[in-house]
């Protein structure tokens, strides 16, 4: 068995991958820390996990209880993150954070884009970026993996295969994604409660959201992105424009994209437009594409849940790969529906 750690099991992801540990057939969770609410039973905060694990207790964080495990988790804020994460290297056998902490490549972009100064240089060069269809040969072995914000995850597994035929100009790129309420996380914020976010869309972080950086890191473009809240739970669904580099047609995007992801287990092409309840609960990516020729745009569009293959569930797959286990251990390619 694969002994796991869960540090800031307490939050959403942290139940997400409770959740996903207990169909993996390899993980067996030892240590889940939840500073907030250490001494109270997961179960009670979460009854989802009442049959699996009913005596699970969120216990306070203890670096010494964190040694000698094989896979540590870290659902934290990005600095907490940033700080913890040297403590725990070479003492478990790998990490993946779940924390912007180690994803942007180039450390000056931090105090822009994140509001603090990255001193760890030497471990965020050693860090892979956590996107297995990205990225899975770097993965092989990692010992400290960054997952992907959610947001990225969608518009990297629609624009990058295209950036990388050399199909769409890497300048002028735009990313309309509406997300989920659930990737505000579980603390109680205004913009979360429930009159404040039923019945309505509303678009935040204009022109300086924090995942465009990352965005542009991983597509290889610049990227104007946008995102909106949208009255749901889970799911992201990003709909990317851009301009042709060169001829193409619909089929001919089509056609790159399933030559892109053939074999791949959790990304499904085809022209059907995507649907976020489609991906409820599951590690699937749905993605299309379209060329519109009176406008000389083209479309792509993705959707994941944010949760799952968002976070948790992109963390399951990308520290499989890592460990060397299956990669699909754990995680499902199908929706909950209705």
């Amino acid at each position: 068995m694969t002994r796991v750690g869960i540090l800031g099991a307490s939050g959403y992801t942290g139940a997400e991958l409770l959740r996903l540990c207990a169909q993996h057939p390899s993980f067996e969770v030892v240590y889940a820390t939840g500073d907030t609410q250490a001494g109270t039973r997961a179960a009670a905060l979460y009854p989802s996990l009442g049959v699996h694990c009913p005596d699970l207790v969120f216990e306070e964080f203890d670096a010494s209880r964190a040694e000698g495990l094989d896979l540590v988790f870290l659902g934290l804020p990005h600095e907490a993150s940033m700080a913890l994460a040297p403590q725990l290297m070479g003492k478990v056998g790998c990490v993946v954070d779940l924390s912007a902490a180690y994803r942007l490549k180039d450390a000056s972009l931090y105090p822009g884009w994140y509001g603090f100064t990255h001193d760890q240089p030497a471990l965020l060069a050693a860090a892979v970026y956590g996107l297995p269809e990205l990225h899975r040969d770097e993965l092989r072995g990692a010992a400290l993996v960054a997952t992907p914000g959610c947001h990225v995850t969608a518009a990297s597994l629609a624009l990058a295969p295209l950036v990388r035929a050399g199909l769409v100009a890497t300048t002028g790129v735009i990313v309309d994604s509406k997300t989920g309420i659930s990737g505000a996380g579980r603390a109680l914020k205004n913009s979360s409660l429930f009159c404040s976010a039923d019945e309505d869309v509303t678009a935040y972080g204009l022109l300086d959201h924090r995942h465009t950086p990352e965005i542009e890191q991983e597509v290889g473009a610049q990227v104007l992105f946008t995102p909106h809240l949208a009255p749901m739970n889970r799911g992201i669904l990003a709909t990317c424009y851009a301009r042709p580099a060169a001829d193409v047609s619909t089929a001919s995007l089509l056609a790159a994209l399933s030559d892109f992801y053939r074999g791949e287990p959790f990304v499904a092409v085809s022209e059907a437009s995507p649907s976020t309840k489609a991906t409820l609960g599951s590690n699937a990516a749905f993605i299309t594409a379209r060329f519109d020729e009176r406008t000389g745009t083209v479309i792509a569009i993705c959707a994941i849940d944010n949760l799952a293959k968002g976070a948790s569930g992109g963390a399951v797959q990308a520290a499989n790969v890592a460990l060397g286990l299956p990669e699909t251990a754990g995680l499902t390619s199908v929706g909950v529906y209705p």
